[in-house]
């Protein structure tokens, strides 16, 4: 996308709206689609529990799809599994809709965590 006066003297990079900086520098979550600015608002997120082998895990879908330079869910992996002092691992078997699964059942404490971040999340499942 060209910036205001593209080729002149006077030309201007194309900035985000929330941070400031221009695309390229960015790291605001984006919507793949439409390029603008996803904030946790505007994600719904389904936090469920399942039973495998005996054990419970706690799944976390409804993540935007995010583009490869802005995408941080690795690093909400690793702040969740630091707190909650658990396992856990991105499933990425639907690459449109990237879920976190957890060890255990934390489904309580994740839905009041992601509340307080902004999230509408919501508890699924039985």
């Amino acid at each position: 996308m060209p910036g205001l006066f593209a080729g002149t003297p006077l030309e201007q990079p194309v900035t985000c709206e929330r941070c400031g900086k221009t695309h390229a520098l960015c790291t605001c979550p984006r919507d793949r689609k439409a390029g603008k600015v996803l904030d946790p608002k505007d994600q719904q997120l389904r936090i469920r529990r399942e039973q495998r082998r005996g054990k419970f895990t706690t799944v976390i879908a409804g993540f935007s799809p995010r583009s490869e330079r802005s995408d941080d869910l690795p690093a909400i992996l690793k702040e969740l599994k630091a707190k909650f002092a658990t396992g856990g691992t991105i499933d990425a078997t639907d690459a449109t809709a990237p879920a976190l699964e957890l060890q255990g059942d934390h489904r309580d404490k994740l839905v009041a965590y992601f509340k307080g971040l902004g999230y509408p999340a919501k508890a699924s499942g039985g």
